[in-house]
């Protein structure tokens, strides 16, 4: 699984219910939410 950091815990975590989009920018990203908090956490992959 992908693994993000959350801002608000402060550590890695990983991402629950992750689903792939691409950014206004054309870059890959993972979002999902935290493990913990449920906050919305997001990873860059890389270039569509």
């Amino acid at each position: 699984m992908a693994e993000a950091r959350c801002m608000k815990c402060r550590t890695q975590v990983e991402i629950q219910n992750p689903e792939e989009v691409i950014n206004a920018r054309g870059l890959k990203m993972i979002k999902g939410n935290c493990g913990a908090c449920n906050t919305k956490v997001c990873r860059i992959v890389g270039k569509a």
